[in-house]
């Protein structure tokens, strides 16, 4: 199941069509394009932005971590005499 925005506010149908048509009134009909396509611009980059993140996790993968060495602990007790 896909979580968008309208399932994040608990938006239906209703109140969804109430918000759109505040956003008409607000910004008007020949703006309402201009404000899509910087949304869609700005989703975009935010894309681009994550996948080169999850890119650059990946190829610094477990290199980059080293793991504790583990000791054991029979070998390292001091013999008695």
């Amino acid at each position: 199941m896909s979580i968008t925005i309208a399932n994040i506010l608990n938006f239906a149908g209703p109140d969804m069509i109430t918000v759109l048509v505040i956003v008409l009134l607000l910004f008007g009909a020949k703006k309402l394009p201009e404000l899509a396509r910087g949304m869609g611009q700005v989703a975009k980059e935010f894309g681009a932005a994550r996948d080169e993140t999850a890119r650059e996790l990946s190829q610094s993968g477990p290199k980059a971590v080293r793991q504790p060495k583990l000791v054991d602990e029979k070998s390292e007790a001091p013999s008695a005499p």
